[in-house]
């Protein structure tokens, strides 16, 4: 290329004589009303933030194509579309790593929730759980539930049918998927607290490998939820050997996060370090006051995994309240055979009063039924109690809180979300400054209309990244803006294996935020989760804007990134 020639004009020329010339009769023809502009959209006068953890750079960014084409000073004349990002941070799009957005985009694509927060692309299949393989013996009960949520039978039953219905109907996101040991446990072995026999765990590494296959860029295991609390560590170890070197990421909502937080971590590392796993600690934390202190060892336990050669890396999500279902904090023993024989445990009065210590040691952890809010249930007549802590309820109706508590699960079938107030703000402040913290949701997504408006969840939904930039890096200062963007950018694109996201470089796809550092704030909160964050005026995916100028767009460009 001739040096006089500048890289503006050589992207011009290229553009003209590839979309606009036709050849005929030996001439060229140069058709002047087919010719596009270089660039889709030019980002003007933006702070780049690039994800790598490097400083801000105050420059331009050309799109084509769904993707970053130049970086540098650009002419505003050479865009179909300019937008003026003068005093504002522009970054990649944020990547969840850890969340809980799958099938309800069959009914809500435009995933508000997440979308108007700055989340470009979801990681879901977490804890043991994703949509995909189904069978075994809670077969009909989801198909059921997936009737009445969603108005239409479930027409898939394997990871691949998923991911084809979402390219189908189309969303707003990117997904990313990673299987879940426990819906495979579910599916080959059922509901029971036994190990696999030998041909079950050959049925798992089967349905593992072809999950992967599929798509899938890793596995999860749930190992406080059932049937994934009934495999034993070597049992995980053994299913995580059969996975592809480069997609073995093992992500795990560890066997403990109280009492036995650092034995749970130790088994953790030895699944990893016995599979080569690259290990992901999920929402790693110390939950309860007596166990506070272990913070700081569970993080020494997991520097060391690293030194020792291990790739380790935990996702955290920036409040101090958990949010699960109710079953939580019910024994194992309880929940043991699937939901049907869990219903008839509570049901039997015997057996509920020996549930009952059980129930009330894990209340005793948090402090009190004050700590246990009710944030969702099924069933309308008792969407009453949504926002309202056990114990507030109780009072009001003048009942025992243990008997309310299974009361409603049996009304509703144990479709009941709670959110815990377990974690102390110097622990949280920890986790998220540690350097292998990227940041998560450990969400589903939410609209304030339509049928995804009808519950009150945790504010993380809506609030997750806005909070962990505004509170945790401007307010508290835990870290600088640059690392909490790479935190939430390149970290977990890294971790996942994506090559293409998390970063704002030529050739790069253009998922990108753009914020005002000033004003950038999440709303929502515990008694008010339904509110969307403030001070991010667009939100980019594979090019499309869907956030523009603060309001989101019915735009669909969200892709299904597969693993092959």
């Amino acid at each position: 290329m001739d040096d006089k020639l500048s890289r503006r004009d050589f992207i011009k020329t290229v553009t003209v004589a590839g979309i606009s010339t036709t050849i005929f009769g030996g001439s060229t023809l140069i058709n002047i009303s087919c010719v596009r502009a270089p660039f889709d959209t030019i980002i003007k006068n933006g702070n780049i933030i690039d994800g790598t953890g490097a400083d801000e750079v105050l420059t331009d960014i050309g799109i084509r194509d769904g993707r970053i084409i130049a970086i540098g000073p650009l002419d505003a004349k050479d865009a179909e579309r300019v937008i003026d990002a003068s005093g504002l941070i522009v970054t990649p799009g944020f990547i969840d790593i850890h969340s809980h957005v799958d099938t309800e985009l069959f009914i809500a694509p435009r995933a508000e929730s997440k979308v108007r927060q700055g989340v470009t692309t979801e990681v879901t299949g977490a804890d043991g759980s994703s949509v995909a393989p189904l069978g075994g013996p809670e077969l009909e009960r989801t198909l059921n539930n997936f009737r009445e949520e969603y108005g239409f039978d479930c027409p898939y039953r394997d990871m691949e049918g998923f991911f084809t219905l979402l390219e189908q109907k189309g969303c707003a996101q990117n997904l990313v998927s990673l299987i879940g040991i426990g819906t495979v446990r579910e599916k080959v072995v059922g509901m029971d607290n036994r190990p696999a026999t030998g041909d079950e765990m050959e049925q798992m590494k089967h349905e593992v490998l072809r999950a992967i296959e599929q798509g899938c860029w890793g596995a999860s295991t749930g190992l406080e939820y059932t049937p994934g609390s009934f495999a034993s560590a070597q049992e995980l170890w053994e299913i995580m050997k059969v996975v592809p070197t480069k997609y073995r990421l093992y992500a795990t909502h560890m066997r403990n996060e109280d009492n036995m937080l650092l034995e749970a971590i130790d088994e953790a590392i030895t699944i990893a370090r016995n599979s080569e796993s690259s290990l992901q600690v999920s929402h790693l934390k110390a939950s309860y006051k007596v166990n506070w202190s272990k913070q700081a060892k569970a993080i020494e336990m997991l520097e060391e995994a690293i030194a020792s050669g291990l790739n380790v890396h935990a996702d955290r999500y920036p409040y101090i309240a958990y949010s699960t279902n109710l079953s939580a904090l019910f024994p194992l023993w309880a929940r043991e055979g699937g939901t049907e024989k869990f219903l008839d445990r509570l049901k039997d009065s015997n057996q509920r009063e020996t549930i009952k210590p059980d129930v009330q040691n894990k209340v005793d952890g948090l402090g009190s039924w004050k700590f246990v809010l009710i944030s969702w249930v099924e069933s309308d007549p008792n969407k009453i109690y949504q926002g309202k802590t056990v114990q507030q309820i109780s009072q009001e109706l003048n009942v025992d809180p243990f008997e309310f508590v299974v009361d409603l699960m049996l009304e509703e079938e144990t479709r009941v979300g709670m959110v815990g107030f377990g974690m102390d703000e110097a622990g949280t402040e920890m986790v998220l400054a540690w350097k292998n913290t990227m940041v998560c949701s450990d969400a589903s997504s939410y609209a304030r209309s339509g049928p995804r408006s009808k519950s009150r969840p945790h504010p993380r939904a809506y609030g997750t990244f806005p909070r962990a930039i505004a509170f945790y890096q401007r307010d508290r200062r835990i870290t600088t803006l640059p690392d909490m963007i790479r935190k939430m950018t390149l970290l977990p694109a890294q971790k996942i294996g994506l090559t293409d996201r998390g970063v704002i470089a030529e050739g790069k796809a253009a998922d990108i935020v753009i914020f005002d550092y000033e004003t950038i704030q999440d709303r929502a909160t515990f008694l008010e989760p339904n509110q969307f964050p403030v001070g991010i005026p667009y939100v980019m995916v594979n090019g499309v804007l869907v956030v523009d100028s603060c309001l989101q767009t019915d735009a669909l460009p969200g892709r299904v990134l597969r693993s092959s």
